[in-house]
């Protein structure tokens, strides 16, 4: 079987629930793999520590240009970063760590490239070289998902990948493929790149960055979908994470942890508690201590 290029990008602040990521993909991840962990060059140091045979960190001044740099938000006495450059408004963390996950592609030989956010845990059993049906990928889609009342910034997204892949406009509802675990193919996101290159006349990373409202998930679903027109994948409804990405979803407490827990489905293999939804980290570890006992 091929061997996947699991892909995490992090940075301090979430070091201890990668740390986490790792102690549970090391325990549950079957197969042939191997962990890229994508930081800023000022956390490699941090990063290091988690490193192993196989896991390796990979500094962000190796992914992304030189013109697009870190320096100290001003509005946050220096805690957090901007990312400037001449050819977009600053971007934040979050923005930066999307155009890791597409460079990423053109510096590796492993076939598919498995997303995983820092704040997962991988609870089940799982080889990731089962995400493939004979030579095609399955590639998480929600058909349906995204509709007028969102609470997040999916028809920015859309309207992004309408201007950067040159398709749509987009009409609603449109299929979401968003989740903080999914599979792409290497060569699509290679392809995806050229696409982008191409038809802009610039580098993709300037012609994402015009706007700062983005999603790599939509950009990739999107572009497998409407210009790829689905070859080389399997859409598939079935998200592998089970999410929690809202603060008033559950009790923000470890009985809201459990409850949110039960509700995993079969077919899920991990959870996802985003760290801006204020849940402890020893909480999360505690559930899961918990589910395992």
């Amino acid at each position: 079987m091929m061997r996947t290029a699991v892909v995490t990008a992090s940075y301090a602040n979430d070091f201890e629930r990668c740390r986490l990521l790792c102690e549970s993909m090391d325990m549950r991840l079957k197969g042939d793999w191997v962990h890229y962990l994508l930081v800023a060059a000022f956390d490699v140091a941090l990063f290091r520590q988690l490193e192993g045979t196989r896991r390796q960190v990979i500094s962000e001044s190796d992914l992304l240009p030189w013109w697009l740099r870190a320096i100290p938000d001003p509005m946050s006495a220096g805690r957090r970063k901007l990312w400037v450059s001449p050819y977009s408004l600053p971007l934040r963390g979050w923005h930066v760590q999307q155009l890791r996950r597409l460079a990423l592609s053109r510096h590796i030989e492993e076939a598919a490239m498995f997303a995983v956010d820092s704040d997962v845990v991988i609870l089940r059993d799982f080889d990731p070289a089962s995400l493939w049906q004979g030579d095609r990928l399955t590639h998480y889609r929600k058909d349906g998902g995204i509709g007028e009342r969102m609470r997040s910034n999916h028809l920015e997204w859309l309207a992004h990948s309408d201007r950067l892949l040159g398709i749509g406009p987009y009409s609603l509802p449109a299929n979401d493929y968003i989740n903080t675990l999914i599979a792409w193919r290497t060569d699509s996101c290679r392809a995806l790149l050229d696409h982008v290159e191409a038809l802009h006349g610039r580098s993709w990373i300037r012609a994402i960055i015009r706007s700062r409202q983005f999603s790599e998930c939509t950009i990739y679903g999107r572009f497998v979908d409407e210009v790829l027109m689905g070859k080389g994948h399997a859409a598939s409804p079935d998200g592998l994470c089970h999410v929690l990405w809202f603060d008033d979803s559950y009790a923000r407490d470890i009985s809201g942890l459990r409850h949110f827990m039960r509700e995993m489905a079969p077919h899920q293999i991990g959870i996802g508690v985003q760290s801006f939804v204020g849940h402890d980290l020893a909480d999360i570890r505690n559930v899961v201590l918990e589910r395992a006992a």
